[in-house]
């Protein structure tokens, strides 16, 4: 897990070969699927020079996890903070009904069993997020649609917490209705 390399260079190189990799591997089959030496031979990168950057195929898992959902969900520019949430919301809601779902709540399981994994999925992936979603409070601060009195990441929790909850627990995913509908319910205590 070290510092991400200097664009262009060799191990920014490697380290995109081996995120790609891992990436296509997790979405095909899981996080069973996205073993070191699978990685290694879909990459063509040297198992020890993956374990050099990355502990074990869990880290190198949520790396490419991250990177994935961060190009498959864009951050949402509708004009308004109604609009911004919901749209993330419902974004976030299709991500995690796709395949990618079952993947995420493999990553979940791997990091609370790995501590390593653990603060790699909360650094890397968790943190990345909710700066995202820290964008959007932001800029309906700065239209005046929210309550500046409410915490950002109490805001965070109350929209996205059903997800995770969904996710985690195997109940249906949430559709865009349902998205559509916590994000007007939380909205409605959040907004001005």
């Amino acid at each position: 897990m070290t510092a991400e390399p200097k664009p262009g260079s060799r191990s920014a190189r490697v380290r995109a070969a081996v995120l790609k990799a891992a990436g296509e591997l997790l979405m095909a089959g899981g996080l069973t699927a996205a073993t070191v030496d699978a990685i290694n031979a879909r990459s063509g990168v040297s198992k020890a020079t993956i374990y050099k950057h990355w502990p074990n195929r869990t880290c190198v898992a949520i790396d490419a996890f991250a990177e994935h959902m961060a190009r498959t969900v864009p951050l949402p520019d509708t004009g308004s903070a109604r609009g911004d949430l919901t749209e993330q919301l419902r974004l976030v809601c299709a991500f995690h009904a796709s395949p990618a779902g079952a993947v995420f709540a493999q990553l979940l399981a791997g990091a609370t069993a790995d501590p390593q994994a653990g603060r790699l999925l909360r650094e890397r992936f968790l943190a990345g997020r909710r700066e995202a979603i820290r964008v959007l409070w932001r800029r309906a601060l700065a239209r005046g649609e929210v309550r500046a009195e409410v915490d950002v990441e109490v805001a965070i929790d109350l929209l996205f917490g059903p997800v995770i909850y969904r996710l985690v627990s195997g109940v249906a995913p949430i559709g865009p209705e349902q998205a559509g509908a916590i994000a007007e319910a939380a909205l409605a205590g959040l907004g001005r």
